[in-house]
């Protein structure tokens, strides 16, 4: 069953006619999972809370797929507990996700806009980092290329894209991991998520030259990409 991606397989949540309950209860449920099992906690103390802009403004972060907005918050949370100046624009391509997103508590760090990463380059906009998470086994090949090319115009430093390494190990670890998560499509996508999600080798071999893949954990790897 995970031998080989299943590219073809539909997460409940990407159905234009899913249950609108459920998929507002996945978007809350997002964030306990992104604290506690998707690495950002040592991803952001390892590569954005040291890089210091000029003139010491505030760090400017990307997040492209943002879903429910819950990464873009937490990031901005732990850098204002660290004293370090952020600001975090999420955006999603999804309507269903930017409205939930900007239903969130008001956060001075933190903005929200529904758009696609070829939005923001035609604006000619530019961050010090640009992120994801758990988007990247979502793309079609031509898709993937497109985001990672848009990533490298719209990133002055480095690129982090955060996603789920197709295993078994991943596959059982997460089946019993989210048997808590109810009245939602945490489990049934998340599962989907993995069966649709590249190995390393994979990830490198689809990647443009100039991104490296580490794997980060026993479900997560990380495609990153440094300017100069």
């Amino acid at each position: 069953m995970l031998g080989r991606r299943a590219a073809a397989a539909v997460e409940q949540m990407d159905r234009p006619d899913c249950d609108a309950r459920l998929l507002e209860n996945t978007y809350r449920q997002f964030g306990i999972i992104n604290k506690v099992l998707s690495g950002w906690r040592r991803l952001y103390a390892r590569e954005l809370r040291p890089i210091v802009p000029p003139q010491r403004r505030p760090l400017t972060i990307l997040d492209l797929g943002c879903g429910g907005g819950d990464l873009a918050v937490m990031l901005s949370r732990w850098a204002a507990r660290d004293g370090k100046p952020m600001h975090v624009t999420g955006i999603d391509p999804d309507p269903r996700a930017a409205r939930f997103a900007r239903q969130r508590a008001a956060d001075s760090g933190v903005d929200f806009r529904e758009a696609h990463s070829s939005d923001l380059v035609r604006e000619g906009a530019r961050f010090d980092v640009v992120i994801s998470n758990h988007v990247l086994h979502h793309l079609s090949p031509g898709e993937l290329r497109h985001l990672l090319a848009d990533s490298e115009i719209l990133a002055e430093t480095t690129s982090l894209h955060n996603d789920l390494i197709r295993s078994p190990a991943a596959f059982a670890l997460f089946s019993v991991a989210a048997l808590p998560f109810r009245q939602s499509f945490i489990r049934e996508d998340g599962l989907t998520s993995i069966r649709r999600s590249y190995k390393p080798a994979e990830l490198s071999a689809a990647a443009p030259p100039g991104w490296s893949v580490e794997r980060s954990s026993a479900f997560h790897q990380v495609l990153t990409w440094r300017r100069g």
